[in-house]
């Protein structure tokens, strides 16, 4: 094919996968999308088919940028939602759907067990993390001890994207972020897995070779080249966590950056120039050597706009958003806690749910819908809060995904007194992707920069009062009704 070289990223996300195919100077030069849904087989457990879902979008969003390419495909790089835990056989099959992140709380009783077993401060200290709903490990535990039939056939275990690179490639490997959410088998602080942790937990399984996101991890091959038009022949990297490539994507890589991630869960990102063990926080490396990560997810976000959207007939989010933003900051009384299928960080209770104190026969959906978005304000303000206490104010906020453009960041930026910088870029994680594939092949600097700024939202200090005293009823009104919802669930 003639032309200049292009490089290729494609992210599987929880409800879409996007890829995005660009020059080794980031101008987009085409994308593509594919939606799809996620399987809730029971309540508390939420996965994806790794051939319908992952395989099948790749192969399709590949050949929707193949045929806009002007010129050759350099090298290719995946993302995806993480941590997630496929068990394979020993050449790569899948032995089942796939356990998505920490939004699948299957895993409780593994949890209080292992946690009981090696010590709450043993995990902590080797790994930097307590055990939750988003920990590997007890999830590798519940299939061995309610799935023995799967079990005793697997000796692999894959995320989203280190899927999509050993079918690309045919080499089984994790990037080393993805490995620092794999709760507790990874080691924070000597950034290797954990042998004896591991065995203990996962007897027979085989761990991955660790690589960087950016590292070659092989080549496609000749078998993969036929499924997905690629060439052979053309490096792949890694991969990583979706939410690290969106890092990637808007240049939120340096000490002082955090990342707001506004999609079906809103995620936060905060990189630090060492480890930062936080309680009521995940610990993790970051994409490059030598970088690492405070990080913070919600639940729920987008899916409970979403939920609303649906409850109301489908209302286009256009309608939506101009009835909200007629509605004055503090929804006339109204506040949400958005924890509809529970929450993670900070409260780390899956058995939380939503609640919606303070309605009247005057509230509308105008209203319902403003409460919404600023439940999740002041969810984002929490986790604000919980970060302030081992570490400064950051540099600079950067908004990322599907929400960043939109009266969501406004209400995040009033309710926590934060600017907020909106990227021209909002393609997300594929985006970054693309800058790690060249990266690899040495078609773009590591210090090269991607990122133009469409603008930046700054917080409306006529709306302080109303969002701190909106904020301290948020706050109260968990403890006051965590016991109430724990029983009725």
């Amino acid at each position: 094919m003639a032309g200049d070289p292009c490089l290729l990223g494609v992210d599987i996300g929880t409800s879409s996968s996007k890829g995005v195919l660009t020059d080794p100077a980031g101008t987009v030069l085409a994308t593509a999308t594919r939606p799809h849904g996620v399987s809730r087989p029971r309540p508390g457990r939420v996965e994806h088919d790794p051939e319908a879902v992952w395989w099948a979008d790749f192969v399709a969003v590949v050949a929707d940028l193949l045929a806009a390419a002007p010129g050759p495909v350099a090298a290719v790089a995946v993302s995806g939602i993480g941590p997630c835990v496929l068990p394979a056989t020993a050449d790569g099959r899948p032995l089942r759907p796939a356990i998505l992140y920490g939004v699948d709380t299957r895993a409780t009783a593994e949890i209080a067990e292992l946690t009981d077993a090696i010590g709450a401060d043993e995990i902590v200290r080797r790994g930097g993390n307590r055990l939750t709903s988003q920990a590997v490990g007890p999830k590798l535990a519940w299939i061995r001890r309610h799935e023995p039939d799967v079990w005793s056939r697997t000796r692999r275990f894959f995320m989203a994207s280190s899927f999509l690179v050993h079918r690309l490639t045919g080499e089984y490997v994790l990037d080393h972020h993805s490995a620092s959410q794999s709760d507790p088998l990874y080691d924070l602080h000597a950034q290797a897995w954990l042998d004896d942790l591991a065995t203990e937990i996962a007897p027979g399984l085989e761990l991955p070779r660790l690589l960087w996101p950016a590292e070659t991890a092989g080549t496609v091959t000749a078998a993969a080249a036929a499924a997905t038009g690629l060439p052979a022949g053309i490096p792949v990297t890694a991969g990583t966590v979706d939410a690290w490539a969106e890092s990637v994507s808007v240049g939120a890589t340096r000490p002082g950056d955090l990342m707001l991630m506004y999609g079906t869960t809103m995620f936060l990102t905060r990189v630090v120039p060492a480890p930062v063990v936080h309680p009521r926080m995940w610990a993790t490396t970051g994409v490059f050597p030598g970088s690492f990560c405070v990080a913070g997810g919600m639940a729920t976000s987008g899916a409970v706009v979403e939920w609303l959207r649906g409850l109301t007939g489908g209302t286009d989010y256009e309608r939506l958003t101009a009835e909200a933003a007629a509605v004055p900051a503090g929804a006339d009384g109204l506040v949400v806690l958005p924890y509809f299928a529970g929450e993670r960080t900070p409260l780390f209770d899956e058995r939380a749910r939503g609640v919606v104190a303070g309605l009247t026969l005057d509230h509308g959906r105008g209203h319902l819908y403003r409460a919404v978005l600023e439940g999740t304000a002041y969810a984002v303000r929490h986790h604000l809060d919980e970060m302030a206490g081992p570490l400064a104010p950051p540099d600079r906020v950067i908004a990322v995904g599907g929400g960043a453009r939109s009266l969501w960041t406004r209400i995040v930026s009033d309710v926590t007194g934060r600017p907020q910088l909106v990227p021209e870029q909002t393609i997300g994680a594929s985006y970054g992707d693309a800058y790690l594939a060249g990266l690899a092949v040495g078609l773009v600097g590591r210090d090269a920069d991607w990122t133009r700024w469409a603008g930046r939202v700054e917080p409306d200090p006529g709306t302080a009062d109303t969002y701190r005293r909106g904020y301290t009823a948020y706050r109260d009104l968990y403890p006051a009704t965590r016991d109430i919802v724990h029983a009725l669930g």
